[in-house]
């Protein structure tokens, strides 16, 4: 069954990441639920699908926020990622990915530490990109327009209650790539998008 909204906003709260934009409002980021989440489970862990994006219906469905990140360790078993959104930054821990589902820790910073660590430390070059978060039927999509050396790259997650959970994508969600390391962000890093040729990533 899919977490209701209420249960996946606590779930994303106690991994540090923006709180959702939902018709009922804005989730507190501060939530005593999130809080309590925290303490009873000890760690989060990340179970998440990923699709490329085809057309471009999405795009009146929310805003665009951008995205500066960068990796401190970018290797497969455990990444360490700084990440600037919007006016905030965040550090966060990701383990080897299994499946759909992979350990995740995430912990805001100061953003003046995040762009200093994205300048001073991060690999080169930083992953840019707009994300849109669109809720639809239970499920939050985030849509990453990636920019720069990867542009032309767009890609959708959704992430799931459990790793069985059935969804119903919407018409501008094409191939599955969940398991294909060549869209991880870390990934991107070494080998942006640009210098893919003539991969065909955006046809299906």
């Amino acid at each position: 069954m899919a977490a209701v909204p209420e249960e996946r906003a606590v779930r994303r709260v106690f991994w540090g990441k923006p709180p959702l934009r939902r018709p009922g409002g804005m989730v507190a980021e501060d939530s005593m639920y999130a809080r309590a989440y925290a303490e009873a489970t000890g760690m989060g862990r990340e179970i998440e699908r990923k699709f490329l994006v085809v057309g471009g219906a999405w795009r009146d469905l929310a805003e665009g926020v951008l995205y500066r990140q960068g990796y401190l360790n970018s290797a497969k078993e455990r990444t360490v990622r700084v990440r600037t959104a919007g006016n905030r930054a965040f550090l966060t821990v990701k383990g080897i990915t299994t499946g759909a589902a992979r350990m995740e820790y995430e912990y805001e910073i100061p953003f003046a530490d995040g762009e200093e660590l994205l300048r001073e430390l991060a690999e080169k070059p930083l992953i840019e990109k707009k994300r849109y978060t669109i809720p639809l039927q239970g499920l939050v999509w985030e849509v990453d327009e990636f920019l720069g050396e990867n542009l032309g790259l767009i890609v959708a997650e959704v992430e799931l209650a459990e790793e069985g959970q059935t969804i119903d994508a919407p018409a501008w969600v094409g191939r599955e790539v969940t398991g294909d390391p060549r869209y991880f962000n870390s990934h991107l890093v070494a080998y942006p998008f640009s210098a893919w040729g003539r991969e065909p990533a955006g046809q299906f």
